[in-house]
């Protein structure tokens, strides 16, 4: 008999000056990829690109056990605004530096050299991990499809995050 797969919590934050909910395509697809994987979304707001406002919204899941993931999508990039990375990067117990290589080098295969450009990161804090992506809905796509959906699937071999923020484990598994 297959393992079944334990669901996640999952909190998704976009970061952007001008989304709406209804203009938000990067989120809502994040929603509907992990609902369509089996997990739980927690909470989706949507903050301006605001160093402390970011800040502010992932500490406040950070701290909340309800939360066991955070993704964030927006504002990772180099334009006079993207802070995502500042403000998420001092909140982390533990940096995911592989998250970022292997995101660029997927992206690479899609948008070439570009992929220089994004300065998406992940890392642990507080028992949950937290990955900021771009903003492009294709960003997401290729974060997702490429890493999260595996990463967060209690069931991947050898090993998974989703294995860590999941309290009875604790571990790789």
């Amino acid at each position: 008999m297959a393992e079944a797969m334990i669901p996640l919590s999952i909190a998704v934050l976009t970061v952007s000056d001008t989304r709406t909910e209804e203009t938000d395509r990067s989120g809502q697809a994040l929603v509907e990829h992990l609902s369509e994987a089996g997990h739980h979304l927690v909470e989706k707001r949507i903050v301006p690109d605001d160093v402390y406002t970011i800040r502010a919204v992932v500490a406040q899941w950070i701290a909340d056990r309800n939360v066991q993931v955070v993704i964030t999508t927006g504002g990772t990039g180099f334009t006079g605004r993207d802070s995502t990375p500042e403000a998420v990067s001092v909140l982390l117990d533990k940096h995911i530096e592989g998250f970022g290589e292997r995101f660029r080098q997927l992206s690479g295969d899609e948008i070439g050299s570009s992929t220089i450009q994004s300065r998406c990161l992940g890392g642990l804090a507080n028992a949950t991990v937290i990955f900021c992506l771009p903003g492009s809905t294709g960003a997401c796509r290729t974060g997702w499809d490429g890493i999260l959906a595996e990463q967060l699937d209690s069931r991947h071999k050898p090993c998974n995050f989703a294995n860590l923020v999941i309290p009875e484990r604790g571990q790789h598994g």
